[in-house]
């Protein structure tokens, strides 16, 4: 079969005295039958391409099925009466999410298991379903949880009697994917954050079980574009927290959780550039602000008083404070120090860290534990150590193991190995690399990597562990993360380092680690594969035109690779919200600086390395037309032979098929795609 051949209808836009031609943009039109039918026969040729890999393919998929534990069991978190759960069972798609009634962790044993909701009975009514937010009224009674059927942001609020097992007739509508609902302590009202046209999250409502959704009431609705709506309730449940943010800027409201009718709190109104996080704790509120402190300063002031500020701990630069988790009797807060996530104890004005043994790793604090917990339940994995839950204990600094996530099949840690490398960016500044791999991989000389990398949103690529990437490890190939400029590894600034007008830098980031690895003897570059999702996808498709040498194969997934189109477009959903991370390219300065790297308008007459693309036709994200534009226009201008596929998920969005069998399969053919290119020898070679 030959590959698809997209047709050109000329398509120039003018702006700021430039013109991109765009012979690929009627690909937008989704009810256009010729769309369809091309994103179809992309589909068909993607899987002629992928025949001759089948049998790699499904003997990876096995071996990735052959490490799915029989029972997958989360600990157990105590809320009230009762302790909540969520179990997965080989056999299973989805996850169970149960209960049982006990007055203490060691009573567990003998307590009834109550289900709470089982995802796959739910999920017999249609090929794809995405459950986000649950959440249990006070009184444990009624839950209420967000599903969505489509792939898009846009989601059902149903409520469950958890006494009759039966939904309640209460249906809201068009609720954004998360942070959108909440529950007042008497279980009377539900609060809830809906989407608009374009699936911006800006109107908070209220409503009344039993009533007509027609009848909810307007408590706050937030008309600038920039700026998104979402909201969680207060560790202690007193309050429910509305936070009103842009990239840049927070405003935050609080209501009366007990006082659901009462007028809400303005706690700071918004000021440009000033972010703040709010918690309760005692008779104060906790405020973590950049205000005076680009990595975050702790301050408090009375509730009866919210201009009062006062500093909970002396200010240091060298720590990004990034959560606040305030229990009854002690307080917790989350953040990053030296590249690692850390968690430090209030003790006596100071924050102490919490001591781990390994030199990698990732650690956080359980969500939604109770406020008055004695014992607090730490989450703590790396690139070895599966997922392992702890039990910590302020007063003596004690740490109990609880569990640690079973892995199904042969795995002693002992034989692998994990390291940070660091490559010196073309600026000089020097970028940590994540690396892991099967003892004796690098000893007969450069090996097959995967290079992985994000780099956007100050999310960070943190250390992490995989049953699902044992088989791979375990063929000799080589898994690299870097954490280039964008993320928030190195604190605040390597945030700001990697926006904006400073957004190159994370694409050549990204390439100093890959001649890094190549020029110390890791790797060649036919041995090298790029991988990079959504924002990471903009990564993989800039790394393709500046630097697609380096590189045997790229991978980029759901990507980002229009930009200005898209950020010139504000029927399109997100894309004024985009403006502080990106730049405004209304605006003539950061028009062409958006333009010197965007993917699509950057393809040149040249040789590109092997690229596997997916995209999905339901992404409110990163729409189905950026990849399908990208591909058309590499296909007419590239020099090489090498293989282009793009596989469009016709029924899902931005994160593809739901069930984790289903993702599993997308895996393994990711994976037979990438190792048919960089070649690792089998464990038997």
């Amino acid at each position: 079969m030959k590959q698809p051949i997209a047709k050109r209808i000329p398509h120039p836009h003018e702006l700021h005295g430039d013109v991109r031609d765009d012979d690929y943009y009627w690909l937008k039109e989704r009810t256009n039958p010729e769309v369809i039918e091309y994103v179809e026969e992309e589909n068909l040729y993607y899987d002629e391409v992928m025949k001759p890999l089948k049998e790699q393919t499904e003997q990876i998929y096995k071996a990735m099925m052959d490490r799915v534990p029989d029972s997958e069991v989360d600990v157990p978190i105590q809320q009230g009466p009762y302790f909540y759960y969520s179990r997965l069972d080989k056999t299973k798609q989805y996850p169970i999410h149960a209960r049982k009634k006990a007055v203490s962790r060691d009573l567990l044993s003998k307590a009834t298991e109550e289900i709470v909701l089982d995802l796959n009975e739910l999920a017999t009514e249609s090929d794809y379903l995405s459950v986000t937010a649950q959440r249990m009224s006070t009184d444990h009674r009624q839950l209420a949880y967000l599903e969505n059927r489509d792939g898009t942001d846009r989601y059902t609020v149903f409520i469950k009697n958890m006494e009759t097992c039966e939904l309640l007739p209460d249906r809201i509508p068009n609720v954004f994917i998360y942070g959108s609902v909440e529950w007042s302590c008497c279980g009377d009202y539900i609060f809830y954050i809906t989407v608009d046209d374009t699936e911006r999250p800006s109107r908070l409502l209220r409503h009344r079980l039993g009533s007509s959704t027609e009848s909810d009431e307007l408590i706050y609705e937030e008309k600038d574009e920039t700026f998104t709506l979402y909201m969680n309730k207060s560790q202690s449940g007193k309050f429910i927290i509305v936070h009103s943010n842009s990239k840049t800027t927070s405003e935050i409201r609080l209501i009366d959780a007990d006082s659901p009718l009462s007028p809400f709190q303005l706690v700071d109104a918004r000021r440009d550039n000033i972010e703040y996080d709010v918690e309760h704790w005692g008779e104060d509120l906790l405020i973590l602000t950049n205000e005076k402190a680009v990595n975050f300063q702790l301050l408090r002031c009375p509730i009866n008083d919210l201009h009062r500020r006062e500093n909970v701990v002396a200010y240091n630069e060298d720590r990004f404070l990034q959560d606040i988790y305030p229990f009854q009797n002690q307080l917790l807060i989350a953040g990053r120090e030296n590249g690692l996530t850390q968690i430090w104890l209030l003790k006596e004005g100071q924050l102490e860290q919490v001591q781990w043994e390994e030199p990698l790793y990732s650690v956080s604090i359980v969500s939604n534990q109770s406020y008055e917990a004695t014992e607090v339940l730490l989450s703590f994995e790396s690139l070895l150590t599966p997922e392992t839950t702890y039990a910590f204990h302020p007063l003596t600094g004690e740490k109990q193991c609880l569990q640690v996530t079973p892995v199904s099949g042969e795995y002693t840690p002992s034989d692998f190995r994990q390291k940070q490398l660091w490559a010196t960016a073309e600026d000089g500044v020097k970028v940590p690399l994540n690396i892991v791999y099967k003892d004796g991989a690098l000893d007969n000389g450069p090996a097959p990597i995967i290079l992985l990398a994000y780099g956007s949103y100050g999310s960070n690529s943190d250390p992490y562990f995989s049953p699902y990437r044992l088989p791979i490890l375990g063929q000799g190939v080589v898994f690299v993360t870097a954490q280039v400029r964008g993320g928030s590894e190195m604190g605040r600034s390597w945030y700001e380092d990697g926006k904006m007008q400073n957004k190159r830098n994370t694409f050549t980031d990204f390439i100093a680690a890959a001649e890094y690895l190549i020029a110390e003897g890791y790797t060649t570059s036919d041995q090298l594969a790029a991988r990079g999702g959504s924002a990471g996808g903009l990564l993989a498709g800039a790394v393709a035109n500046m630097a697609g040498d380096l590189f045997k194969v790229i991978v980029p997934e759901v990507p980002f690779v229009d930009v200005v189109t898209t950020m010139l477009d504000t029927t399109i959903p997100l894309t004024t919200l985009e403006w502080d991370e990106w730049g405004d390219p209304r605006e003539s300065e950061a028009y062409f600086y958006m333009k010197s790297y965007s993917p699509y308008d950057n393809v040149e007459a040249k040789d590109y390395p092997h690229l596997y693309i997916t995209t999905g036709l339901n992404d409110p994200r990163v729409g189905y037309w950026e990849p399908a534009k990208w591909v058309a226009r590499l296909r007419e201008l590239k020099t090489d032979d090498h293989v282009i596929v793009m596989k469009t998920n016709m029924g899902a969005g931005h994160f593809g098929e739901s069930g984790r069998f289903n993702q599993l399969k997308e895996v393994a053919a990711l994976y037979a795609f990438v190792l048919d290119k960089i070649g690792p020898k089998t464990e038997s070679e």
